[in-house]
């Protein structure tokens, strides 16, 4: 069932009585107040990589501003941990099997169907995308817009016009998103409209190739390993097939950039290309960098356990790296909003659309439904002119499908019966309502394909999770988060769990009806 809220006085909570005409002009311009969006997301950024949720490796000092002056969401999760598909899940605000966006490789999102943006476009707002898509098809529902082609560049990047002409900017894709958003926001919206920004970055997108700047940060710095770097995958099938290995399937060139003409490697033309766009000169700043590291490399040609905690630590190095110039960008954005005055009446929320795999398992990349892919940072600064708000930590239960309600719910537009997400605005006045979700549903649909995660579907309570991997395997697997957060003892069958099991079965196939998931079918075309 639908949880429904109160939505008129939708922005801020009136006052019990009006003393004064003052008062009563007063609270009538605020109901009357349409709030600003800034929607910052970024790629595959996970919470393990963000000081305000866990400062074992980087500090995040713009993002955790963020969180300081607002609320920080401690159980944000996705609804299918892949770029396309979550992005098609925020903007309808329905599962993927609702909006016919369920992986990257087979879809084109369809763009003449009902999306947040456009609703809000209906409520008097003007709307706008810059950066990243992802979405096959071209936006709709945007007054502005100027994207990437697919997964975009890092370096002297392509961005695709509302014309459909392809331009090239010269810089680091991360900046030239910030400098086109800011641009927007003061010189080409109507400033006599609420607005409703999405900033997508491409940031911390494989393969993480750093700003020329940050080139040397963190290369004196020995990242720690996650304890189940070397799981053995022990009683779960799924685990032990896919292809997102750090020591297996990171590619040495691509994604370690030890590059040499006279070897070989998977994807090694495509990092090539990738290298291809920089500038001469700036092309020979990269490479007097890399050369030293990549000679090292090949002289002492690490293998086994060697190479892969070799890996590790490149793939940290270069992701942070990455992350320090998106970091800096939102302190960019942030303070330019503070500049203008436009803190006091915009909500800011900054999330990713999927977590990420830091070594987790061994792995790198997302996919599964385990709790570094399936969960993902939300923390938003609430407006200065909300009456009532709330401060710190959110401990419920929310989810990517929730972003297009809570928009719609500030701007003070009808949220459609067939939106499944609900809205977080109650959240953010500090209500706790008693009827808050206690589950949230997940299901990944992109097999046979990269990195060879089976298609599953799946439940998360506050405590426990049941996944069922389907397609060429049937395979169940049950996990008791509280007592192993890390998901390394799978449940399934074992005695002890016969009750716990029956109830997450049957919260599984009540969510399945809720959202009318058609699984039975899908489990039939596959026998």
């Amino acid at each position: 069932m639908k949880i429904m809220y109160n939505r008129l006085p939708v922005y801020i909570a009136g006052t019990a009585a009006v003393v004064a005409a003052t008062s009563c002009s007063e609270e009538k311009k605020e109901k009357e107040q349409q709030y600003n969006i800034v929607y910052i997301m970024t790629d595959d950024h996970t919470s393990q990589m963000m000081s305000c949720y866990d400062n074992r490796f980087v500090e995040t000092p713009n993002l955790d501003r963020i969180a300081a002056d607002g609320v920080k969401f401690t159980n944000s999760f996705v609804a299918n941990s892949l770029s396309g598909p979550s992005r098609a899940c925020m903007f309808t605000g329905k599962h993927s099997h609702a909006n016919g966006f369920y992986d990257n490789t087979t879809c084109v999102f369809d763009g003449s169907q009902q999306t947040m943006p456009k609703l809000l476009q209906k409520a008097g707002y003007q709307t706008a995308i810059i950066g990243k898509w992802h979405l096959e098809s071209l936006p709709t529902g945007f007054d502005y817009w100027e994207i990437l082609p697919g997964q975009g560049d890092y370096y002297n990047p392509r961005f695709i016009e509302m014309n459909n002409d392809t331009i090239v900017e010269k810089g680091y894709l991360t900046n030239i998103i910030t400098e086109k958003s800011i641009n927007w926001l003061e010189n080409q919206r109507d400033k006599n409209k609420p607005f409703c920004l999405f900033v997508h970055h491409k940031a911390c997108h494989r393969n993480w190739l750093p700003e020329l700047k940050y080139l040397s940060l963190y290369e004196d710095k020995t990242f720690e390993m996650p304890d189940n770097f070397y799981d053995d995958y022990e009683g779960r099938e799924a685990a032990k097939t896919q292809e997102m290995s750090i020591l297996k399937d990171m590619d040495i060139m691509y994604d370690t950039k030890m590059y040499r003409a006279d070897k070989d490697s998977r994807l090694k033309s495509t990092y090539e290309a990738m290298i291809n766009r920089l500038d001469p000169d700036d092309r020979k700043v990269y490479e007097d960098f890399y050369q030293p590291i990549i000679d090292e490399f090949y002289k002492k040609n690490p293998k086994g356990k060697e190479l892969a905690e070799w890996k590790y630590q490149r793939y940290m190095r270069d992701y942070a790296k990455v992350l320090k110039s998106f970091d800096d960008n939102v302190g960019q954005l942030l303070d330019y909003l503070e500049q203008k005055g436009l803190m006091k009446n915009t909500l800011i929320v900054y999330t990713s659309d999927q977590g990420f795999y830091m070594g987790e398992h061994g792995w790198f990349d997302k996919r599964f439904m385990y709790e570094e892919s399936m969960r993902t940072p939300l923390v938003m600064r609430i407006p200065d002119d909300f009456k009532t708000k709330a401060k710190g930590e959110i401990p419920q239960l929310v989810q990517n499908i929730d972003h297009a309600a809570t928009f719609l719910d500030l701007a003070g537009a009808e949220i459609p019966e067939d939106i499944q997400g609900v809205s977080l605005l109650p959240l953010l006045k500090g209500e706790k309502p008693a009827d808050w979700r206690k589950s949230l549903y997940y299901h990944f649909y992109e097999y046979p394909a990269e990195h060879m995660v089976k298609r599953h579907y799946g439940v998360r309570t506050e405590r426990y999770k049941l996944i069922h991997f389907y397609n060429d395997i049937d395979s169940w697997e049950l996990y008791d988060l509280q007592e192993d957060p890390k998901e390394m003892n799978n449940l399934y069958g074992k005695e002890g769990y016969e009750q716990i099991t029956e109830d997450m079965m049957k919260e599984l196939r009540n969510l399945q009806a809720q959202y009318k998931d058609p699984i039975e079918e899908k489990l039939k075309e596959n026998k």
